[in-house]
């Protein structure tokens, strides 16, 4: 296993600071062992979203009062959603459901509950609830209070039967320590299960990138590795299988503060260091808390990798497109999205048919844009607004399945509840 370390911190532009509270306070006003007896599932009396067939915009809670967290994942072509919100206002406790789309998105089955009996959730976006599914066997993972507000240990949930009942896995972390935040979650071509999170598991004073498989999806994890020993402390990690079975991890470093690829052949035993995605040699000291995206595809037998990352970097700041024919060794040089652009994302169909999604950072707040590429980058079609600024709406996925391109956010226009809204494009 290679650990890398990188522990150096310069100190950051006074400019880029300021942006980067800015960017931090508009996030702020957005959001406000495992033999356990299975838990049975809550069937949502919302059926709003199971008669939607042809809307190409549309907003539901799935049965809950509003929605602070969410996952979008897509095993085959079927697109999986885990959510999690009060049940009323004024609750307390947050309530976790999950819901399936076999349509592209047009069509959702009623959403089921997760029993009450697992420890609630303090995940919020850009720190959000995750999933991953293969076939019938689903895992979901989140971040819960600990000792400190804030602050807490993941949360692991495994379901074997399509998501109808679940059951309580072990701690990816081994431990209930200190803080897990910032976890995503896969599953690979053979059934198991990869983990990632941020945690500071020796108390040096700074988070790393830390990392566990599941072999028996989802009920027991291995020994948690440390895959760098210094990251950004509150930027969202991303994680993409390759065609040919590869791990992908993007995540914010160290120093410098650029997003940085690193990869596994052999299902996580190993790791390397690939490169730098973007290397705008950003120095500041301090945490955006923009994390990436990244995605694959196979085009002639090889793979090509497509993000998306954000830089604060004072000669050029903003959201940038780049992608690499060489496994991630090189990439293009970085094309830029929108005009004050934040927490992107990205997804493939095919050789050449690219979108990307984003926020825009605008005088009333942010708003949501999209993007095509349909000559894989060369250029790019002009970018559709898909909201309002005063909608509210943060954080948007991208996915793509055989029936196009689904986008999906949640949103809180005036004084309503927030919503989880989505679109879908061909």
């Amino acid at each position: 296993m290679r650990s890398i370390v990188n522990v150096k911190l310069l100190n950051g532009n006074t400019r880029l600071s300021v942006l980067i509270i800015l960017i931090f306070l508009s996030s702020l006003m957005i959001f406000g062992c495992s033999l356990n007896p299975p838990h049975k599932a809550k069937v949502s009396e919302n059926k709003s979203s199971e008669s939607i067939k042809n809307a190409t915009y549309s907003k539901s809670t799935f049965g809950l009062y509003d929605i602070s967290t969410f996952d979008v994942y897509v095993d085959g072509q079927i697109i999986h959603v885990i959510a999690g919100g009060k049940q009323f206002s004024g609750d307390q406790h947050i309530v976790i459901r999950y819901t399936r789309s076999e349509d592209g998105g047009y069509r959702w089955k009623n959403s089921v509950a997760i029993d009450d009996a697992f420890p609630t959730t303090i995940a919020n976006r850009g720190n959000d609830i995750q999933l991953a599914v293969n076939g019938k066997y689903m895992v979901a993972v989140w971040q819960t209070e600990g000792e400190l507000p804030g602050m807490g240990p993941m949360v692991s949930a495994y379901s074997s039967d399509n998501g109808k009942t679940w059951r309580r896995g072990l701690n990816p972390a081994a431990n209930n320590d200190g803080s897990q935040a910032h976890i995503d979650l896969i599953a690979d071509q053979h059934g198991n299960f990869h983990v990632v999170w941020l945690e500071d598991p020796d108390e040096n004073g700074y988070q790393g990138l830390r990392y566990s498989r599941s072999m028996d999806h989802g009920q027991q994890w291995r020994q948690p590795v440390t895959l760098d020993q210094s990251t950004c402390s509150c930027c969202w990690n991303t994680f993409a299988l390759s065609p040919d079975n590869k791990l992908n991890i993007l995540y914010r470093d160290m120093t410098p503060r650029d997003m940085s690829l690193i990869q596994s052949s052999d299902a996580g035993l190993t790791w390397q260091r690939t490169s730098a995605v973007g290397d705008f040699q950003w120095q500041f000291n301090g945490c955006p808390h923009v994390g990436g995206g990244l995605k694959t595809v196979e085009i002639n037998g090889a793979v090509q990798l497509h993000s998306i990352v954000w830089t604060g970097v004072q000669e050029s700041p903003g959201l940038y497109h780049l992608y690499s024919d060489e496994d991630g060794q090189r990439w293009s040089a970085p094309k830029k999205l929108g005009n004050v652009a934040i927490n992107g994302d990205v997804a493939v169909r095919g050789r050449h048919n690219v979108a990307a999604i984003w926020n825009e950072m605008e005088a009333d707040g942010m708003s949501i844009f999209y993007a095509k590429s349909e000559n894989g980058d060369s250029t790019w079609l002009t970018p559709h607004r898909l909201t309002q600024a005063k909608n509210a709406a943060t954080h948007p996925r991208l996915v793509a399945t055989k029936h196009g391109f689904l986008a999906m956010w949640t949103e809180k226009p005036n004084v309503q509840s927030s919503q989880l809204a989505w679109q879908i494009f061909k």
